[in-house]
């Protein structure tokens, strides 16, 4: 990923974090990434549990069996999001666009997903939303 593509609002916490993933690091829990642009990136297995994402573009992005337990994702753009296998439980998506995501096998346990955007999910049984 270019660092033209980051944008200027928390440009420098998704550098760092691109750069420490591809060093194998996985925990990022509590980071804040608030309007982070995350979008289209591999980020399989990472641990965001607590993690601050509002508003950040996670749009294409690869998070499967990703921890994101806990997570603030409200507003987040997660369209065409890989979540499979992904934890969800206690993370907050209001408002958050899911349009086209695959959440096939998540955990959703408490989750809020209070006026979230779920057109053409692909819901965690497997069924289509």
């Amino acid at each position: 990923m270019s660092e033209e593509h980051l944008p200027n609002t928390n440009n420098h916490a998704a550098k760092k974090l691109i750069e420490r993933y591809n060093a194998g690091e996985r925990n990022f829990q509590e980071a804040n990434l608030v309007q982070a642009d995350l979008s289209g990136i591999n980020l399989q297995g990472v641990d965001f549990s607590t993690a601050k994402l509002k508003r950040a573009d996670l749009s294409g992005a690869d998070l499967r069996n990703a921890n994101l337990s806990g997570a603030v994702l409200q507003r987040a753009d997660l369209r065409n999001a890989n979540l499979t296998d992904a934890d969800l439980s206690w993370a907050d998506l209001g408002f958050a666009d899911l349009t086209g995501a695959d959440l096939t096998g998540a955990t959703l346990n408490m989750t809020i997903l209070f006026r979230a955007r779920l057109s053409d999910v692909t819901m965690p049984d497997g069924s289509k939303r």
